[in-house]
């Protein structure tokens, strides 16, 4: 029997997947050095893709989302694993850097194929999660009492459907010495028809703290439909935070992250996160220089209060936590 498919699934289904007939409909006839083949390929929402300037081949949207030839440049310095994520593997699924967190790896599927996405080379199809696999990371989990948070992620936890989240997410709301579950998400920045009442629900019958962490890049992206979603979750008394990525030619001036930080605002997102590109083989064309980004940094904390300035950071293979830049 075919299981019921949910709106929002229909409408990830009808997404943009092939470059020619995004560019067809963003009525782009310039020349642009596409990428011709790629083992990460095109992935975009059309409600995304609505928010996109036609004709506009620098739109910030379009730029982090379409293959280009840059993506096959070698860059010394980049790699297949810049955050040393596989040798923090201790279960399949968990990942342990940090104390008193672990990292759950719940799907390697996305909503959308960022292309600066630092594990486009994760060998998901090794660390799938078959029953058993999925109880010994929940016993990993159980085992370790200083564990106060276990944060979901992927992929896109997001991607899953009801019943797996949810069976998960009680799993998780089982274990006594957890005090919260962090879940980050790009969906409902970029699918915000996933955010159902039916999902709505369910969070709410999940006792455990809950953080949603989203992931805006650009005020572009926040439109109406994110709003009405995001008003969603805060009903479930979740709280909402947001990181982006500094990203050369898309959001790397002062003003567009002056310009995002208030738009989050007014939509219950609290900025918490900037992040220094991870260094990930393929995209070293996306990279701000950590000079140049101190700078906007230091021109952000004049013309913003403390609370809508995110904290600028950078993740370093084998360190104890985040690097704290700015």
């Amino acid at each position: 029997m075919t299981p019921n498919i949910t709106s929002w699934q229909k409408e990830l289904a009808e997404g943009f997947s092939d470059i020619h007939e995004l560019c067809q409909y963003l009525e782009i006839s310039s020349p642009i050095k596409l990428l011709s083949s790629s083992k990460f390929p095109l992935r975009v929402p059309r409600e995304f893709v609505e928010r996109m300037e036609k004709g506009n081949l620098n739109d910030p949207l379009l730029k982090q989302i379409i293959p280009t030839e840059d993506e096959s440049a070698i860059t010394p310095g980049f790699n297949t694993d810049p955050v040393g994520d596989i040798n923090a593997i201790t279960e399949t699924g968990v990942i342990h850097k940090y104390h008193g967190r672990v990292l759950f790896i719940t799907t390697g599927g996305c909503a959308i194929n960022c292309r600066y996405c630092f594990r486009k080379e994760f060998p998901y199809t090794d660390f799938q999660l078959s029953t058993q696999k999925l109880n010994q990371a929940i016993q990993y989990i159980k085992n370790n009492k200083d564990i106060s948070e276990v944060i979901l992620s992927g992929g896109d936890p997001l991607l899953l459907n009801d019943q797996k989240f949810f069976s998960l997410m009680q799993l998780l709301d089982e274990i006594s010495h957890l005090k919260r579950i962090r879940i980050h998400s790009r969906i409902p920045i970029v699918l915000p028809s996933r955010i159902t009442n039916d999902f709505c629900n369910g969070l709410s019958a999940i006792k455990k703290s809950i953080v949603l962490v989203v992931h805006s890049n650009h005020e572009n992206e926040l439109n109406n439909k994110v709003n009405i979603a995001c008003q969603k979750i805060k009903n479930c008394n979740i709280t909402l935070l947001n990181q982006s990525v500094l990203l050369k030619d898309i959001n790397d001036n002062t003003q567009q992250l002056c310009a995002l930080s208030e738009k989050l605002f007014t939509f219950g997102i609290l900025p918490y996160y900037l992040h220094l590109l991870d260094k990930v083989t393929g995209t070293a064309h996306f990279e701000v220089k950590q000079a140049n980004a101190i700078v906007m940094m230091d021109q952000m904390k004049k013309q913003l209060p403390g609370y809508l300035v995110p904290k600028l950071v950078r993740e370093q293979a084998g360190a104890a936590n985040k690097i704290i830049i700015a």
